[in-house]
Formats: structure tokens, sequence, C-alpha cells
């Protein structure tokens, strides 16, 4: 399905609806089925043992779907996540960007599910990948 949104309207509707997420995420591409987004690590992001927490690496798995469901829709800020599951298959690097990789799999009237594979920037395995299911409000 063919995006709605641009990536400079995508980032004008989050800065406006979702300023809460400011500076961490960058959209770098939105395509036919889903979107790239990288998570900007910063220390605030690294947990003990030197690697990504795993509450930024589902904070990149969520913005992902949202912002591959926002594309697909519109700007219907009440989309919400019903069910989120995430499999930690690899240790990512330190200090490292990492990219999300969001692919919308059923885009229905009032139900959307995806997934979001994540990469360290430089890696070619992925660290990580989450199974979501979003809530698609009447619009």
């Amino acid at each position: 399905m063919e995006p709605k949104m641009t990536i400079a309207e995508m980032n004008a509707f989050l800065e406006a609806e979702f300023p809460q997420i400011d500076g961490d995420f960058r959209i770098d591409q939105i395509t036919d089925d889903g979107c790239d987004v990288t998570l900007i690590v910063a220390e605030r992001h690294l947990r003990p043992g030197n690697t990504v927490s795993g509450p930024a690496m589902f904070a990149l798995a969520d913005v992902g779907m949202y912002i591959a469901v926002m594309s697909r829709i519109g700007p219907v800020g009440l989309a919400v996540t019903t069910n989120c599951s995430i499999d930690f298959m690899r240790k990512p690097v330190a200090g490292v960007n990492l990219i999300g990789k969001a692919r919308l799999h059923k885009l229905g009237r009032v139900l959307a599910v995806g997934d979001v594979l994540i990469y360290s920037e430089g890696m070619d395995a992925p660290v990580a990948r989450a199974s979501l299911t979003y809530s698609i409000p009447k619009h």
C-alpha cells in the first residue's frame, strides 16, 4: 500500500503530537510496506554490561510500527499498541545506533499487524525481532 505521509509530514506530525520522542529517533525511509527508523543511541539508552537496554529496543520497535501505521492511514494519533512480543537475539553494540526495519503484514479497518527487525548499525544479523499489533480508531 502506498504511503499517505512523507517523511517531512511524519516528522511534523510527531513533533506536534508526540514530542516525548524528539531527538531520539530519525526516520530513514518510508516504503510501500513499512519504514526504517533509527534510534540515536545515547548514554541514557545503555544498561549495565555495556549494551543497549531492552526498553530502548522496545521503544524503537513501537515507534517504528507507529510510524509504519501512521504513514498508511494518515495522522490518526490515537492508534495504540495492543500487543507486542520481542525476541532479543544478540547483544547490540553499545554506543552504536540501532536501525528498526518495520514491515506491515496486514492493515485492516481496526487492526494492523507487523514486525520490526532491529539491527546494530554495521551488523548484518538482527539483534532483536518484535511482532506488534496496533488498534486503529475510527477515522
